[in-house]
């Protein structure tokens, strides 16, 4: 791209800016991981090269040194400085600062890139890693006010100080070093993660398979134990009787108390709170009445429920035992907060040059702790003799805490390897006692490496949820991974930790497959848990009734604790905006690809939209498998990003293009399911290689209608493929596919068919021209099979509606292909006219079915009737017995319970009374609820109802519930059309 060159001055107001933000929480259109993407306006940086800014990127490697070692794609350390030397844009100059600010901050991310905007001139996609959404996002807007401080100094922007501001929230939202250190383990397994809060709760593992961690306690840890830790006077008497040593104590909670206690115990004692945490109140060596009393007031401080212990002061080192599942896996030496004399230095100058080591931070953000100095750490030093101003010797420890715990400045040395025997099988009964899976052992002993029991000393503590840090960073020492025992406690070697995920997207059929797949599994005894546009399915429940295709659902069925087989249909508007909610499927499907969507976020051509559609086939690993549709070119292009294996379905017949493509896969070892003939009809064939495996006749499947509903043959030949991918026996697709009907409980708005006093109606979301090409192509099939029957005529109705999103030109297709099958069409309106004024759509429809009625269609009348429940009722009152009425819903519940009403009225041979039908399919219960957050239906919503309030032209009296009639009446059925006129038999109908 030629760049305009700029004056020798530089742009006179740097205009940089993030016009749209996304992240992407699984695999995605630019990444097979999570991502941030920013579409950034350059304005008129866009004229700017970085070679042609004077000063940039030296102001630049100045800021942020660590550029100097990007590598860009030139592959090697430096390139980054190479294409700014040479020439970048700014956007690409962005995603790299943006990179290099979350390694500030200790996120390693190394994933970027930039691209253009097609057909926005200045624009640019910038997508670049992260570990933390909420830091990454931050790392984005940062790199942006950096770019245009760079070029034109901004007074406001002093990016030290935004950078610490950045560094702080990086460090409030971050793991812990015990939560990190554990989830690295896992994620080096292959073992997925969900971060459950903005704490420390994070689930390991899917579905069944899950188990928790906060901080250092897991789904194993008992809450008894943890209770008996907390109480440390408890502790301490079951220590006891199991003959382990520990110090005498006393529980008090007076000062009095106390006092008597030290004496009865004996001096020097100790004295902290029964419920304490992280040596917090915890007061040692007290040699006298005085200093108890001192100490009370501290401990108790600290104490949450006012409780306190005295026990016995042992003297000798600090030691921490960290048990895992009653085993020793590391020990550290803990020694408490301290600075060495130089003999030139004040105690406060030590401390802050000790405090200005980066491994040292606030609170648990860092491998160490700053060392703080308030009263009790100036008490500390008068007991040696020493104040903040005082210069000690040089080689001289000052120490500022008594404790050794790192949350107080200590330092930690590894003492793993020389523990003695006899004093690891302490530290292990100890934690077997207490209950603990994870247990911190406190000792104070002379020498960890000799026994305690002949030297001297304790354990003066037991510690629930004990911190992996001193472990994983010691100060001295080899660090110790204490995070892999840890794991194998929850995940034993051999263990599963992930659920089988099939994934079914396509612009049509996607629903029904995933329906058959979950079918076919809860036959084998599977849990599933299921994804739709109806909503979220486990095990056979309706959990959620929402449009549920998008990846916050499927994030809800992998948290689900009995799910152990997970079927996601996933819809494009999701994978556009957020990705997938999970880093990989088992098992791809894809359905077709046509014209649906087109026009929306950026997705105009169906190439486009077919790289939306191979995000799930991007995410299928090695040892995973592609289930795809040979029959459509689009689709077959998808195998060239399948890692793993492909298995085909087919609809055509042998000797077709398709079906010689299949032949050549089939002979190199490939899988497919096809179409056999035979002399009893058709036989859906699985072929594995040169094998070939009977499955079923497509007209015994009771969801093809006799073989009629060619595409729910499509749909079963792909749920086919995909059980058979994920192992399921073939007897057992056999039965699943037999025993799968398109009744109302097991397909809900696809193909329900339902008899209204001789009429037959079917329901379906048949909301699109490819779709309706396939449905009409059933229509003319099963009113032939039908006519064939019986000698009276039968007539074709059919309502139809689509979203007002779509493009004019796609609702106008709907219209000429709805034309070709039906004598009558009526168009309706969704509920949601998403962006639309009421009537504009169906207008757009009706042209539509004009034009093709001008050119000698079937149709010979169209109406408008926009409200669906008027036009049902609209529908049903023109309709004669034996007629077809093919109803394509928007609200598919309402529309059944109608129904339902419907054939009530006509069991009971009036309209009148109240009568109880299926509790199921009562209208009144059966509103669809609003569409969850980030449901296919919400996310591609570009607008709400138009209303009079809010400026729209409202309608008339005869407007949007009224019929428009083209008048054109059909030559054959005069009596129809006088019926229709009725308004008795047209209820809500002028």
């Amino acid at each position: 791209m030629a760049a305009q060159r700029p004056t020798p001055t530089g742009p006179a107001a740097p205009d940089l800016r993030v016009v749209e933000s996304r992240v992407y929480r699984g695999p995605n259109l630019w990444s097979y991981d999570r991502a941030i993407h920013l579409v950034v306006d350059l304005g008129v940086l866009e004229g700017y090269p970085s070679d042609t800014l004077p000063g940039f990127t030296d102001g630049l490697l100045e800021a942020l040194p660590g550029l100097r070692r990007h590598g860009c794609s030139r592959g090697h350390a430096g390139g980054f400085v190479e294409r700014l030397e040479e020439g970048t844009w700014l956007g690409h100059v962005a995603e790299h600062i943006a990179l290099q600010l979350q390694s500030e901050a200790g996120h390693d991310q190394r994933r970027g890139k930039t691209r253009a905007v097609r057909g926005r001139p200045g624009h640019y996609n910038v997508i670049y890693g992260y570990t933390d959404e909420t830091v990454g996002l931050a790392a984005g807007r940062l790199a942006v006010r950096l770019v245009n401080h760079l070029v034109q100094p901004q007074d406001d922007f002093v990016f030290g100080e935004a950078l610490d501001d950045f560094l702080r929230l990086a460090q409030r939202t971050a793991f812990g070093p015990s939560t990190a250190a554990i989830i690295e383990e896992a994620a080096s397994r292959d073992i997925p993660w969900i971060r459950l809060n903005s704490a420390s709760l994070v689930q390991l593992g899917q579905g069944v398979h899950q188990q928790r961690i906060r901080a250092t306690m897991t789904s194993q840890t008992s809450s008894l134990a943890v209770d008996i830790a907390s109480d440390k006077d408890l502790t301490g008497t079951l220590l006891a009787s199991a003959g382990l040593p520990v110090p005498r104590q006393e529980t008090v909670r007076t000062m009095a108390g106390a006092v008597e206690a030290a004496r009865k115990i004996g001096f020097p004692v100790v004295v902290k709170p029964l419920d304490g945490n992280h040596g917090r109140g915890v007061c040692l060596d007290l040699q006298s009445v005085e200093d108890v009393e001192r100490a009370y007031d501290v401990a108790k401080a600290e104490s949450r429920r006012g409780t306190l212990i005295v026990e016995s002061f042992v003297t000798g080192r600090d030691y921490r035992c960290l048990i895992v599942g009653g085993h020793m896996v590391a020990i550290a030496e803990r020694v408490p907060a301290h600075v060495v004399g130089d003999g030139e230095h004040t105690v406060a100058e030590l401390v802050e040059q000790t405090n200005a080591d980066p491994r040292r931070g606030v609170g648990h953000e860092k491998v160490l702790t700053k060392i703080k100095v308030d009263a009790a750490a100036e008490e500390v030093l008068a007991d040696q003799g020493h104040s903040l101003t005082s210069v000690p010797a040089a080689g001289e420890m000052v120490k500022l805490a008594l404790t050794g715990n790192m949350s107080t400045g200590g330092i930690s040395i590894d003492r793993t390897f020389d523990a003695h025997p006899d004093n690891v099988e302490i530290a292990e009964e100890a934690a077997r006692v207490v209950g603990l899976d994870v247990a911190g052992i406190d000792f104070i002993a002379p020498d960890i490496a000799s026994p305690v029991r002949e030297t001297g000393g304790a354990i003066c503590e037991v510690n629930a949820a004990p911190g992996f840090r001193m472990h994983t960073h010691p100060t001295v020492g080899v660090p110790q991974f204490v995070a892999k025992p840890v794991v194998d406690l929850l995940f034993p070697p051999g263990a599963p930790s992930r659920v089988p995920i099939v994934a079914v997207t396509g612009t049509n059929g996607k629903t029904t497959t995933s329906r058959m797949i979950a079918h076919i599994f809860k036959g084998l005894g599977r849990k599933v848990g299921m994804t739709s546009t109806d909503g979220v399915v486990i095990d056979e429940r309706l959990v959620i009734k929402a449009d549920a295709s998008g990846p916050k659902s499927a994030r809800m069925v992998l948290q689900n604790p009995r799910v152990d087989f997970a079927v996601m249909e996933v819809a494009r508007g999701g994978i556009i905006r957020e990705g997938l909610g999970y880093d990989r499927n088992d098992v791809a499907v894809v359905t077709n690809v046509a014209a649906d969507h087109l026009g929306l976020r950026g997705v105009d051509t169906l190439e486009q939209l077919a790289e939306v559609k191979a995000v799930i086939v991007e995410a299928v690993p090695r040892h995973g498998f592609a289930v795809l549709n040979a029959d459509d070119p689009l689709v077959r292009e998808m195998r060239r990003r399948c890692r793993g294996d492909v298995v085909w379905f087919s609809l055509e017949a042998p000797g077709s293009e398709p079906r010689e493509f299949i032949e050549k896969a089939c002979r190199r070892g490939g899988r497919a399911v096809v179409l056999e003939p035979t002399d009893r009809g058709e036989m859906i064939v699985i072929r594995h290689g040169r094998r070939s495996m009977q499955l079923a006749w497509t007209h015994l499947l009771p969801s093809t209608f006799g073989g009629t509903a060619r595409f729910n043959v499509a749909n079963a030949l792909a749920a086919t493929g995909a059980a058979f991918a994920a192992g399921a026996p073939l007897h057992d697709i056999r039965q699943g596919l037999r025993t799968f009907t398109t009744n109302y409980y097991l397909s809900p708005g696809r193909m329900n068919q339902v008899q209204v006093g001789g009429v037959e109606v079917f329901i379906d979301y048949c909301h699109n021209a490819a779709g309706m090409r396939a449905l009409g192509g059933f229509v003319d099939a099963y009113a032939e099979q039908q006519q064939g029957r019986t000698e009276q005529r039968m007539s074709r109705i059919g309502m139809i509606g689509a979203a007002g999103d779509r493009r004019d030109d796609d609702l106008r297709e709907l219209g000429e292909v709805a034309a070709q099958h039906f004598d009558v069409v009526v168009v309706r309106e969704d509920e949601r006219l998403r962006g639309r004024p009421a009537g504009e759509s169906a207008t757009l429809i009706a042209e539509g079915v004009r034009s093709a009625m001008a050119s000698g269609a079937r149709c010979r009348q169209v109406e408008v009737v926009l409200d669906e429940l008027t036009a049902v009722a609209h529908v049903m009152a023109r309709a004669n017995a034996g007629d077809l009425v093919m109803l394509c819903v928007d609200q598919h519940a309402t529309v059944l319970g109608e129904l339902e009403t419907r054939t009530s009225w006509a069991q009971a041979g009036s309209h009148a009374g109240d009568l109880v039908g299926d509790p199921d399919l009562d209208p009144t219960e059966l509103s669809q609820t609003a569409t969850a957050e980030g449901t296919e239906a919400e996310e591609e919503a570009i607008g709400s109802s138009a209303s009079a309030e809010d400026g729209a032209e409202a309608p008339s009296a005869d407007g949007a519930d009224a019929v428009q009639v083209v008048d054109e009446p059909l030559p054959s059925d005069d009596k129809k059309a006088r019926r229709a006129a009725e308004p008795d038999r047209a209820p809500g109908v002028v």
